[in-house]
């Protein structure tokens, strides 16, 4: 007769996990410097912010090209270049004041509005409406 082997129950990990969403300091139509990689010393417009994947999507930057098939008969095929996202460490806003690449710090105003404020030079970084 085999003996009694118990087996631990699957359960998930109890250490921290990965956060659902990253805290970024970017937001879409901030300008931005890339500060390492390939295209270290561009700069750029943040077209687009996936805060899940912790990435982000800079004008004019990491320009990949897609073999494209037409989807129907009238449609065009070919190879077209768009803009991939980069890892949103890579990148550093830039000081309203001076145009050189500063780290952010937030400040809470007394009505509860968060404003984001340039190390550098301590002035506040507006943030571009959407349109």
């Amino acid at each position: 007769m085999k003996p009694l082997v118990y087996k631990k129950s699957r359960r998930a990990p109890s250490g921290p996990r990965e956060p659902e969403r990253h805290k970024l300091h970017i937001t879409k139509g901030d300008t931005v410097r890339v500060i390492s990689g390939e295209h270290r010393g561009k700069e750029g417009k943040v077209l687009r912010v996936f805060p899940k994947e912790f990435r982000v999507e800079v004008e004019g930057v990491n320009i990949v090209k897609k073999h494209k098939r037409a989807a129907n008969p009238n449609q065009e095929s070919g190879i077209i270049e768009l803009t991939a996202p980069i890892a949103a460490s890579k990148v550093m806003l830039l000081d309203p004041k001076s145009g050189d690449p500063t780290r952010v710090r937030r400040r809470v105003d007394k009505d509860g509005t968060v404003q984001r404020i340039a190390v550098r030079s301590g002035q506040p970084i507006p943030r571009v409406k959407a349109k």
